[in-house]
């Protein structure tokens, strides 16, 4: 079952600007917000610059929830992939079979598997140019 499909905005290097203009434009709550910086245990170092870019965000507006967040530096960025789907799913068969079947005649961005904050996380662009993203989330 999937639990949620929210928006994904990705931004190059304006997510904190974006999500201080969606609280006041959208009367959005801000109830996470991490730095690259924040990252534990970070596989490569970065740059003053880099660790202020925002990693993920959410936003509550009413009963939805939209993602903000910056790509990393040298990362594609156009106004095409500027929005995104993120899938929620309950287990890692379910992300797998979602993954699986969206990334036929389509582009894996990044392969499904565990990571720091999800047992199984991915971004597979569909045939049809759709990015998602396949989030899974831990056990309660």
């Amino acid at each position: 079952m999937i639990l949620l499909a929210s928006p994904l905005i990705a931004m190059n290097g304006e997510a904190a600007e974006a999500i201080a203009f969606y609280e006041q434009a959208l009367e959005a709550k801000v109830v996470f917000k991490q730095t690259f910086g924040e990252i534990p245990d970070p596989k490569e170092p970065m740059s003053e610059g880099m660790k202020k870019r925002i990693n993920h965000s959410v936003l509550k507006l009413g009963d939805a929830e939209m993602y903000v967040s910056d790509k990393l530096p040298g990362e594609s960025h156009s106004v095409g992939n500027q929005v995104t789907v993120c899938l929620t799913v309950d287990t890692v068969e379910h992300a797998q079979r979602l993954f699986d079947g969206l990334k036929q005649g389509g582009e894996v961005q990044r392969p499904l598997q565990p990571i720091y904050f999800s047992p199984a996380y991915g971004i597979v662009t569909d045939k049809f140019g759709v990015t998602f993203y396949v989030f899974t989330k831990r056990p309660a």
